[in-house]
């Protein structure tokens, strides 16, 4: 017992210290004319330790053991250069490195330098690494793939990530994500959520401010506290936006293409002052387009405006902003002929529209952020960081019904009954996060880079529902038929008006203390530990304006344990345990009265990772499994009335197995590719039939992209192609008792067919200013269809072609 208590001490950080003969290093980091770089990043590879140049070039890095080391300096616009050196013992050793103007420029983390964290990458995992040194399986997508692949949406940049799908798009109107079989994973703006929908209905963004997208896959309440989502123990998305550079530059752009695409953008940065410590980044994008769909169209503005000062070369101060207003038809899409067991979706023709000329849905979202980043020593840093975000959305559309809820006559396969709807939902969140990061700090013979830090996040939103009256007494507009020509204008007598005594709405806000410190055991052991404790005040009903029903506070432990083993220098084996707690249901209580308690997931990780070429290709295999066994369910009746109290419903399984090979096979060839197995699946539970799978949940994923750039007398053309799979899933779910809006208990639901599409790029450098870009998104056309239940079945796009130029300067 005494030689466990006193490895665990030595483990977690106040072993005795050890003297070791140390030198330092100073430089000077300058460009091809002599120039010095500013802000440059410097890393000893071997050693871990780093430093980042003033605004001068010149950097320091003390107490570094004698030895033989490999330095390894990167900034934005540059190409990283390598270079060998020797520390001797009580010596200053001085160099001058030069770096050579990058025409690529930085292209982070999938084609780049991997020794470098992705911009706001802190905001998502609270630890200073770069992502492939995190425990967790963490992927991030540059701006430059972004550009390279003509991306516009969320799902367009996520395919690039073996096991990230679309969950739904309920009518093109939002962008629902999932990972490993869990509906709706949050989605975050510079690390604040947007949408505090718990079902994870998702969010609509602009590509034009995207810097990167992170995605960190499965459990992340060691940085991001307690699950309130559906999807929480899936993963998180975070989009970092574009933030200021300390040099000139940007670049204007001008797309178009099929259904009437128009969509003109713009990128300014650079310094504001001769001592070039304050600079300025501004960017923005104007979209209007149509659809294949007749009557369906979109028309959004964005702009990204920032300011950076560094007052001193300790400190950084970053202020921005992120607006994007956006109006668009929903779409239904089509319906299914068939039951509930029974494929047979109707290829509505493109010139039929089920819904109303006077759908639309309007967003405005405004995120507002400022960060502070100080170094305090070397190896230590302060930052903090106050992020909110406003969301705004009004929507009146049309509804398909089959009337059986309602109770109304049953009509032919191919009819429906029409409804309306309308309702605003006001959504503000904001999040204050303080840590204090440390990067190879020393205690004996371990090495420890470590995070610990406060958190205060709030979350409120206000729901209203309008109330819609019918023309003679009915509970419908009309019937429509989907053979026949379906009339789009919305018949006079329909009324909409606010009902603010049905509003609805929630609030919470919760406090959070995280400690994760990776210890360097050995040069080939690394072990991580974490643990967070986090308090959450949350309504217990619905409020009308500031007037709260109730509320409970709940509080959770979270851990995070794991290791990363290297048996060779290429090849790193790692493990980890995780837990996520998810008050959101925790004050149900059962038929006696009693409170049913927090609900958790554990989670269970390991696999290999492999950097491969010379660290040009990285090949990773991520093996997972994540369990809840006491789901808090609502009890309901055969007609789905609820009776009042809730039971624990058993449990949920979800496991399988990522494969990635991320990187360049050639100098001039980049590869992307991805497979995952996804076996999700309810097992003893109260509402769903055993090894039944949750709802748009496929077994099978897989993605694939290559890009070549030509040389010599085709130098500055580069082609690209790339190619997503979606396999079957079932479009809803398997029901022992009545759930939700068009399930039909006892029947076993249709699956969705799978379906590959293939888009293909060429890329031609005019000169060093223009660039010219021609996109093929689905080049053959492939039929498919994303559905939610039974309300949304939604055609993927048709084959469309793009032409966008550039000008950068």
């Amino acid at each position: 017992m005494k030689k466990v208590l006193f490895a665990f001490l030595v483990l977690c950080s106040t072993p005795f210290i050890y003297a070791q003969e140390t030198g330092s290093i100073e430089g000077l980091i300058t460009n091809e004319n002599n120039e010095p770089i500013p802000f440059a990043t410097i890393q000893l590879k071997e050693a871990g330790a780093g430093a980042e140049a003033n605004v001068s070039g010149v950097f320091s890095i003390n107490n570094v053991p004698a030895s033989e080391y490999t330095i390894i300096v990167s900034s934005i616009g540059y190409k990283t250069a390598r270079q060998a050196i020797s520390v001797t013992a009580n010596t200053v050793t001085n160099i001058t490195i030069t770096l050579s103007e990058d025409a690529l420029l930085d292209e982070v983390e999938v084609f780049g330098d991997r020794y470098k964290r992705a911009e706001k990458i802190e905001a998502l995992t609270r630890l200073p690494l770069a992502p492939n040194e995190q425990l967790q399986s963490i992927s991030v997508l540059s701006h430059k793939l972004i550009e390279q692949q003509g991306a516009l949406t969320i799902s367009d940049v996520t395919k690039n990530v073996a096991g990230v799908y679309t969950f739904a798009t309920y009518g093109n109107t939002k962008e629902s994500m999932s990972l490993r079989g869990f509906r709706g994973i949050p989605i975050l703006k510079n690390g604040v959520r947007i949408n505090s929908d718990f079902r994870g209905v998702g969010v609509l963004t602009d590509m034009a401010g995207v810097d990167n997208i992170q995605i960190l896959k499965g459990i992340s309440a060691i940085s991001q506290g307690l699950g309130t989502d559906l999807g929480s123990a899936g993963g998180v998305i975070n989009i970092a936006t574009k933030t200021p550079k300390f040099h000139e530059g940007g670049e204007i752009s001008f797309r178009t293409g099929s259904f009437g695409r128009v969509r003109p953008a713009f990128d300014f940065y650079g310094p504001l002052n001769e001592k070039q410590n304050i600079a300025f980044r501004i960017n923005g994008a104007y979209d209007r387009a149509d659809s294949y769909r007749t009557r369906v169209n979109s028309e959004r503005l964005y702009i990204n405006p920032s300011l950076a000062w560094k007052p001193d070369d300790k400190t950084t101060i970053i202020v921005e902003m992120d607006y994007l207003t956006d109006g668009r038809t929903p779409d239904q899409g089509t319906i299914n002929l068939g039951g509930y067991d029974t494929n047979n979706i109707y290829k509505l023709p493109n010139d039929q529209f089920v819904g109303f000329a006077s759908d639309r849905q309007n967003t405005k979202n405004t995120t507002y952020a400022i960060r502070f980043d100080r170094k305090l020593t070397d190896k230590i840093d302060l930052k903090a960081g106050y992020f909110s975000s406003e969301l705004d959305l009004y929507t009146e559309s049309s509804y398909l019904t089959t009337g059986t809820r309602q109770q109304l006559p049953a009509l032919d396969s191919n009819q429906r009954y029409r409804t309306y709807y309308a309702d605003e939902r006001a959504d503000n969140n904001s999040v204050l996060q303080i840590d204090v990061v440390g990067k190879n700090i020393k205690t004996g013979f371990l090495s420890h880079t470590f995070q610990i830090g406060v958190d205060h996040r709030t979350s409120e939103f206000n729901s209203t529902p309008y109330n819609v009256t019918y023309p003679g007494d009915r509970s419908y507009v009309d019937i429509i038929d989907v053979f026949t020509k379906i009339p789009n204008e919305l018949p006079q007598g329909v009324l909409v008006a606010a009902n603010p005594d049905r509003g609805s709405g929630s609030q919470f806000k919760s406090y959070g203390f995280v400690i994760q410190d990776k210890v360097g055991v050995t040069d080939w052991l690394d072990v991580f530990l974490g643990l967070r404790y986090t308090s959450m005040e949350r309504t217990r009903g619905n409020f009308i304006g500031r007037q709260l029903s109730g509320s409970k506070t709940d509080d959770a432990l979270n851990p995070l344990v794991g290791f990363n083993v290297k048996p060779t220098e290429n090849i790193t084996v790692f493990g980890s345990y995780a837990s996520s707690s998810d008050p959101r249901t925790s004050f149900y209580t059962d038929n006696n009265g009693e409170e049913l308690g927090t609900e958790r997931w554990d989670q269970f990780e390991s696999g290999i990772k492999s950097t491969w070429l010379e660290e040009a290709l990285r090949f990773n295999v991520t093996l997972f499994l994540a369990q809840n066994k006491n789901l808090n369910l609502q009890v309901v009746d055969d007609a789905g009335n609820g009776l009042g109290y809730y039971q624990q419903g058993g449990e949920d399984v979800r496991q399988g197995v990522e494969v990635e090979l991320i990187g360049r096979v050639l100098p001039n060839l980049q590869l992307i590719a991805g497979y995952s197995y996804l076996d999700a699946k309810y097992k003893d539970h109260q509402a769903y039939y055993f090894n039944s799978r949750p709802l748009n949940t496929p077994e099978h994923t897989a993605n694939a992209w290559a890009r070549y750039s030509f040389e010599n007398k085709l130098e500055g053309l580069s082609l690209g192609v790339g190619a997503y799979y979606l396999g079957e899933r079932p479009h809803n779910v398997w029901s022992r008792s009545y759930t939700h809006a068009g399930v039909e208990p006892g029947v076993k639901p249709f699956d969705l067919e799978a379906y590959t599409t293939v888009n293909i790029q060429a890329s031609y450098r005019i000169n060093e200013h223009f660039n010219i870009d021609f996109l093929v998104d689905n080049v053959f056309n492939e039929t498919g269809f994303n559905a939610y239940r039974t309300a949304f079945i939604n055609r993927i796009n048709p084959a469309t072609i793009s032409t966008i130029l550039t000008y950068r300067f």
